[in-house]
């Protein structure tokens, strides 16, 4: 019964460990998804932006 006690207690654990984790890998996929975003958005690099316009405009997504 020992073995059933350590088992979920380890796995409460495990849980409580990948949430943290998730929480991280989310913040951090936010964060880049805003530096492309403005990356794109205000680059002086014809192409980057011209680029990022035309996959807006194939996603249906209404940029102007």
């Amino acid at each position: 019964m020992s073995i059933s006690n350590t088992t979920s207690g380890a796995i409460a654990d495990s849980t409580a460990t990948t949430q943290s984790q998730r929480l991280i890998v989310a913040l951090g996929a936010i964060l880049l998804g805003v530096g492309l975003v403005y990356f794109a958005g205000f680059s002086h690099i014809e192409a980057v932006h011209n680029a990022a316009h035309d996959t807006r405009h194939s996603a249906a997504f209404p940029c102007h």
